[in-house]
């Protein structure tokens, strides 16, 4: 089958994800071809050469340990002309192909459009949908109630009406709406690899910091002179005291990831469902103003696998490691069966494309 594969460029989750589903669908003999923008572009055009199409998204800016909206919308606006222009431009050079059989859109609005002008099946495979199309197993606080509807309107809108929704989830979650699936995290191969080999725990702390811009965050970790700190997402190689900053490398993170003690992060879903699947303790400081993170978090913490704080601060960190040997043995029962109920809900959705049970739905 001709598949059309959207993926967006804010965090590298999005392409690492895909990228496994993608190797999947190349070697089960599909035709792939992937529009996507960005960093995300650069690796997957590096990984799958001549199957990338240069398209324009959205990139959230950053203030402290939370997004910041103003400067995201002034950014957005200040690019968006010349962006429609270059995302029209590809729409023109995909219109001079084949036709896909089948489009999946990872929560990207470029490929979501394309399926629906043309009128062809679309899959849905992301972790965002959980927060509109499944209960939520927590009451949402008071302090969390704007952003929660503010998420649940833009990812209702974000790609409506699709075939089949394919939800992520390292936690139980129920389904509310019809023609959706929870599955497993999709997971690297380099992680799963880590897991077999189950190297003996280290001493040090792996933290990975997505806002670069937090500016205390090396300050508090040296407050804890006895922990070893290895952090990742600061671009920069230094040794400060306790604390290692490192550049990245991937297979580096991923030694490091494996043989933590713990895990000290924002609430990204990539790692946070990396460092469940190795059983490794969490720490989430979910940026503020993105719901979806304030739910993995969340979550961290309901499943007994660390804790959720509000602000990052020393004494956060010295109340998780307090309880890490609870921590500990809760995530340490936690199990997956690698991308092998992910991988074959994707194929039974393009069989029944192919069978004709499925076919693109009118909006």
């Amino acid at each position: 089958m001709k598949i059309l594969y959207g993926i967006p460029s804010e965090g590298m989750g999005h392409a690492t994800r895909s990228q496994v589903i993608i190797e999947h669908l190349l070697e089960s003999g599909h035709d792939v071809r992937i529009a996507t923008s960005d960093r995300a572009f650069t690796l997957l055009d590096q990984a799958f050469p001549g199957r990338c199409f240069r398209i324009e998204g959205l990139h959230l800016k950053y203030e402290g340990g939370g997004v910041d909206k103003s400067a995201t919308f002034a950014h957005l606006m200040a690019n968006a002309p010349e962006g429609l222009v270059k995302n029209v431009q590809q729409y023109i050079r995909l219109m001079k192909e084949e036709v896909p059989d089948v489009v999946i859109s990872d929560f990207e609005s470029f490929t979501y459009y394309f399926a629906k002008l043309r009128g062809v099946p679309l899959l849905s495979i992301d972790n965002m949908q959980v927060i509109h199309r499944c209960a939520l197993g927590f009451e949402v606080p008071r302090e969390e109630e704007d952003s929660y509807q503010l998420a649940r309107t833009i990812i209702r809108a974000k790609v409506p009406f699709c075939e089949r929704y394919l939800v992520s989830a390292f936690f139980p979650a129920q389904p509310r709406k019809p023609n959706t699936f929870v599955v497993p995290p999709i997971l690297r191969k380099k992680v799963l690899d880590a897991r077999v080999l189950r190297p003996p725990e280290g001493a040090h702390v792996l933290v990975y910091q997505t806002a670069s811009s937090q500016e205390d965050l090396i300050e508090g970790l040296r407050a804890l002179r006895h922990i070893d700190f290895r952090v990742y997402g600061l671009h920069r190689d230094e040794v400060i005291g306790n604390v290692t900053l490192r550049s990245f490398s991937e297979d580096g993170f991923i030694a490091e990831l494996a043989s933590a003690r713990a895990v000290v992060t924002n609430g990204g879903f990539s790692l946070i469902s990396e460092a469940v699947y190795l059983n490794r303790p969490i720490c989430s400081f979910p940026l503020r103003g993105q719901f979806e993170q304030f739910v993995n978090g969340a979550e961290v913490e309901r499943q007994g696998y660390g804790r959720r704080f509000r602000e990052f601060s020393p004494d956060a960190l010295k109340a998780f490691f307090y309880d890490l040997d609870h921590f500990r043995e809760r995530v340490s029962h936690y199990e997956q069966d690698g991308n092998r109920l992910t991988l074959e809900a994707v194929d039974r959705f393009l069989g029944e494309v192919a069978a004709g049970e499925i076919t693109a739905t009118d909006v």
